[in-house]
């Protein structure tokens, strides 16, 4: 690929190395990546044309095989095929969190074109706190790897480096790959795994022993062992760089990894229910929206476009799902509109992303770690329709839900019991009742607060 002029892909023949001859899956991958190398530099109108002609497909199969469109565009008088322009389409009513908890299965399309393969489950809390189930399929898992492999051609990994993994949906475990979106067209290095739960004097001594080319991980478990790491005078001499995801990354984190290990964070914007929505640019810091994915808006309060410096809402229409559209879908995060990106890629800019943080628990012995409790972990105990866990000290936590009703002695004493389980601690849990949880004023959601002075 021309962002990798040294990669030569693997090839599905042993006795022909060069050229390569990749098999099927991966020669689809390198025929996609051939095809958003072009596309990326693309203007704005011919990526919006693009996107209309898929968004076309979307809107007719959601419109005949999703009872909720079919409903809605039904009351409303709406005929998918009269949706033709971008301004017709933003007509259409913005679908909020709320409305895929109250439309659950009505949001499932009745039927797919084969082609989309077998469906695939997401539960997410994504960063609201908020449940949803979510559907995909195998198409929009291969479009999952799609931009992940993009986005290490962007930034021009060296394959044959270890990968180090901390995050909350893997074991401690060793690949002999980085995962499907490289190992289907590309020979890689080792990917050494590790959860997040582990305390950070832990990670760290585990990063030391590993000597990883690369990390991934959140941005305030990579922040916390930073900031170890400099008081401790620990480096990681083999370290080419980190990747960050599902919280925004702040100046702070970005210096302080530098300082601590001499390289730069190169951060991606997804969610487990859209996948990606955009990625680091390779040459500055803000954010590329993956047009080819994705229509993202970010809205004002009169839902009108943000102009760029202007922070608004973001509102995302995924345009390859058709087991469960999410047509206009308000991710409840905020973001700030960007200008054309000196680059010169034609794909959106967004400058900043305003939502998602977490905090670090800290236990009784001083040991902190990354506070996971899963929507899966609790939303079946009862109707929570959100959660937000504030440590008030090293023994406390109080847990501020929205909920249909009160829960009952029974359903408060297995909540409290998966809690204290996911965050390692019998903490003392007590729970306030609210109508709604709001941002704090810088626009971040936290789903976990400390407020322990060490912790800050």
């Amino acid at each position: 690929m021309t962002s990798h002029p040294l990669l030569i892909p693997t090839s599905s023949i042993q006795s022909v190395a060069w050229p390569a001859m990749p098999g099927v899956n991966g020669a689809l991958m390198l025929a996609v990546q051939y095809q958003l190398e072009k596309s990326q530099w693309w203007g704005s109108e011919r990526l919006l044309d693009q996107q209309m002609k898929q968004l076309a497909h979307l809107l007719r199969h959601a419109g005949k095989m999703v009872p909720y469109y079919e409903q809605h565009f039904g009351a409303l008088g709406i005929r998918a095929e009269s949706i033709t322009s971008y301004e017709d389409f933003r007509k259409l009513p913005i679908l909020k969190r709320e409305d895929i908890q109250t439309a659950a299965k009505e949001l499932h399309a009745r039927q797919l074109p084969r082609e989309h393969g077998r469906i695939i489950e997401h539960h997410t809390s994504g960063s609201t706190g908020r449940p949803i189930a979510a559907l995909g399929t195998e198409l929009t898992q291969f479009f999952w790897n799609v931009f992940t492999l993009r986005e290490h051609l962007w930034h021009r990994r060296d394959f044959g480096g270890k990968l180090a993994s901390i995050r909350t949906t893997v074991d401690d475990a060793t690949s002999p790959g980085w995962g499907p979106a490289t190992d289907v067209a590309y020979k890689t290095g080792p990917c050494v795994m590790l959860n997040i739960r582990h305390d950070i004097n832990f990670q760290l001594e585990w990063l030391q022993q590993e000597n990883p080319e690369y990390i991934l991980s959140h941005p305030s478990n990579l922040l916390a062992m930073a900031r170890l790491s400099l008081a401790a005078s620990v480096r990681l001499p083999n370290l080419k760089g980190i990747r960050t995801f599902g919280e925004p990354v702040t100046s702070e984190i970005r210096a302080a990894c530098k300082e601590a290990w001499g390289v730069s964070v190169t951060d991606v914007y997804s969610s487990e229910e859209l996948g990606y929505i955009a990625l680091q640019c390779p040459e500055y810091e803000h954010y590329h929206i993956q047009s080819e994915s994705v229509l993202v808006e970010i809205l004002n309060d009169n839902d009108q476009p943000c102009k760029p410096g202007e922070i608004g809402r973001v509102v995302i229409t995924t345009l390859h799902n058709f087991a469960m559209p999410l047509i206009r879908y308000e991710i409840m995060d905020y973001a700030e509109a960007g200008e054309p990106c000196p680059c010169g890629r034609g794909l959106p800019v967004i400058k900043r992303i305003m939502g998602r943080q977490r905090n670090l628990v800290t236990l009784p012995d001083g040991t902190r770690h990354w506070p996971s409790f899963p929507a899966e972990s609790w939303a079946f105990i009862a109707p929570i329709r959100q959660i937000q866990l504030v440590q008030r000290d090293m023994d406390s936590i109080e847990a501020r839900l929205v909920t249909i009703r009160t829960l009952d002695a029974k359903e408060t004493a297995e909540l409290i019991a998966v809690l204290q389980k996911h965050l390692g601690y019998p903490f003392r849990i007590t729970f306030q009742y609210m109508e709604k949880i709001d941002r704090k004023a810088n626009f971040k959601y936290e789903d976990f607060i400390s407020e322990i002075s060490s912790n800050s």
